[in-house]
C-alpha cells in the first residue's frame, strides 16, 4: 500500500495559489488557473506550455459546457463523477493519462502513458463507453483498438496535441516522394532483402499517419519501447524515417550506435527536407522536423542548478528532450521508467525530474521519503492535457446515464485497417 500523501499534488491549487500571491512560486502563464472553457472558442492550444506553437486550421473545437459544470466547485464535481460511475458499473471505463491533472486522475481506472493505456483499452471489450482522459491522438488509437460497439469518448474535443499537429498526412506523403525521387522504389527490397525505409511513427501522431505508416511496412512506437521498435525497423530496412519528434528518434538511435551525422533532419517545408540527396542515401535515421513544448522547456542549465543545490541528486529526464539535456542528466526513460525509478529507490533521494509537471507533482506526493521536484521552475503544464478538467469529465459520464454520447473519436474504416496493422506490430513490440 502506497503511503498516503503529505503534499498536494493537485497543480491547479499551485496556479491559484500564484495568482492570489498565496505562493511564491511562478508560472509561465496565469490564465492556466482559469477554466479551460474559457479558450474553447478561441482557436489555439490554449495556455500552457504549447501556446506559442501554431495550430493547425480545422483542428477540432470545444462546443460550449453548460454553465453548470463551468460554475460547480471541485467537490461537487467530484460527488458527481463518482456518482455517475457508480450508476454506469462496468458499462463505462476511464482511462487517464499521467499528465492529466490530479483532480481528473482520481477517478481514472486505469492510470499510464500512451502504451500502458493502449492496452488497457484492449483489455475492456464489455465495456459500452471508453471514456478517455488524454489527448485526441489517444482517443483515436483507442478507437482503433476498441470493438465496434464500442463508443470512445474524448471530454474536450480541443485536447489535441501540437507535437502530432506537426507531421500532417500531406506533408508526409510528400516527403515519402521525395524519398522516392532520391533513393528508388520504396517498396522494392534489395539483395540483402532490406527496404530502403521504414516508416516509425510516434504514438504523439494523428490515426492518418498511423494509416500511412501501416499501409507502407511500418510501425508504431512510444517512448517505451523505441528501442525495440527501431531494432524491428533496422531489421527490414537500411534506413528509418522517424517522425514526428526529432528528439526522441534522435536520442534513441544515439543510444543505439548511430552516429548523429548519418541522421539528417527533414523539414517538410525545404526541398528534400532540407538535406542534400548524398546525406539521405548516407542516413540511417531521418527525423522530423517535430517536438514537444513540455520537453523542451528543459535545459542544462536547469540541471546544473539542481546539482549545485542538491549535492547527489538523481536527474531524470524522458527522451523527449533535447539531446544535450538528455546527456547531462543521469537517465532518461519514459513516463512510466520514471515512475519505476522512483518506486524502487530504497534509500531517501532527491530527484530532479524532467518531464510534465502534474506527474512530478503526483510523484513528491505519493513518495514523501523522497524530495522530488520539477527541473523547469515555472509551473507550465502540457497546454493540451490540462484542457481536460473534470467539469467535462462529469458532463460526458452525466450524459452516458441519460444515455447520450457525447465527443465520439472514430476514425474512418480506410484509414482504420492499415492504422490497427502498424499499432498491432507495436503492441508486439513489448518494452524491455
Amino acid at each position: 500500500m502506497s503511503p498516503t500523501p503529505l503534499l498536494d499534488p493537485s497543480v491547479d491549487h499551485a496556479l491559484q495559489a500564484i495568482v492570489s500571491g498565496a505562493s511564491t512560486e511562478s508560472t509561465c502563464t496565469t490564465d492556466l488557473a482559469a477554466g479551460p472553457w474559457d479558450f474553447d472558442s478561441r482557436p489555439g492550444y490554449g495556455p500552457g506550455s504549447s501556446m506559442g506553437d501554431v495550430i493547425p486550421t480545422g483542428a477540432p473545437r470545444q462546443g460550449e459546457l453548460p454553465a453548470e459544470y463551468r460554475e460547480a466547485g471541485e467537490d461537487e464535481l467530484h460527488d458527481r463523477i463518482r456518482a455517475a460511475k457508480q450508476a454506469l458499473g462496468d458499462r463505462v471505463v476511464v482511462l487517464g493519462h499521467f499528465y492529466q491533472r490530479e483532480e481528473v486522475v482520481r477517478h481514472a481506472d486505469y492510470v499510464g502513458d500512451s502504451f500502458q493505456l493502449a492496452n488497457a483499452a484492449l483489455e475492456h471489450p464489455d465495456a459500452e463507453a471508453i471514456v478517455f482522459c488524454g489527448v485526441h491522438f489517444m482517443a483515436e488509437t483507442a478507437d482503433l483498438l476498441s470493438g465496434a460497439e464500442q463508443s470512445v469518448i474524448l471530454p474536450n474535443l480541443a485536447a489535441g496535441c501540437s507535437m502530432a499537429d506537426m507531421a500532417d498526412i500531406d506533408q508526409v506523403e510528400d516527403c515519402w516522394e521525395q524519398l522516392a525521387e532520391v533513393l528508388g522504389p520504396l517498396d522494392e527490397p534489395d539483395a540483402d532483402g532490406l527496404l530502403p525505409v521504414i516508416p516509425v511513427t510516434y504514438m504523439n501522431s494523428s490515426a492518418a499517419i498511423k494509416g500511412f505508416v501501416g499501409r507502407h511496412g511500418g510501425i508504431v512506437c512510444t517512448s517505451s519501447n523505441a528501442v525495440t521498435v527501431l531494432e524491428w525497423a533496422f531489421a527490414r530496412g537500411r534506413r528509418v524515417l522517424f517522425f514526428p519528434d526529432q528528439h526522441l528518434g534522435r536520442n534513441t538511435a544515439k543510444a543505439m550506435g548511430v552516429p548523429l551525422e548519418r541522421m539528417p533532419m527533414w523539414n517538410p517545408r525545404r526541398p528534400l527536407g532540407g538535406s542534400s540527396a548524398d546525406e539521405l542515401a548516407q542516413s540511417q535515421v531521418i527525423l522530423w522536423h517535430g517536438f514537444c513544448s513540455v520537453h523542451r522547456r528543459f535545459s542544462v542549465d536547469q540541471i546544473d542548478q539542481a546539482r549545485a543545490e542538491h549535492p547527489g541528486v538523481r536527474v531524470i529526464v524522458h527522451p523527449e528532450c533535447p539531446m544535450e539535456v538528455v546527456d547531462a542528466a543521469d537517465e532518461a526513460g519514459s513516463t512510466d521508467y520514471i515512475r519505476r525509478a522512483i518506486a524502487g529507490a530504497i534509500e531517501p533521494t532527491t530527484f530532479a525530474i524532467g518531464t510534465e509537471v502534474n506527474l512530478v507533482r503526483r510523484l513528491a506526493a505519493q513518495h514523501p521519503q523522497h524530495e522530488i521536484f520539477c527541473l523547469d521552475p515555472v509551473v507550465c503544464p502540457c497546454s493540451t492535457m490540462y484542457r481536460i478538467h473534470p467539469g467535462y469529465l462529469a458532463w460526458v459520464l452525466e450524459e452516458l446515464v441519460a444515455g447520450h454520447v457525447q465527443n465520439r473519436i472514430q476514425v474512418a474504416g480506410d484509414v482504420a485497417a492499415p492504422a490497427r496493422l502498424a499499432l498491432d506490430r507495436m503492441l508486439a513490440a513489448k518494452p524491455r
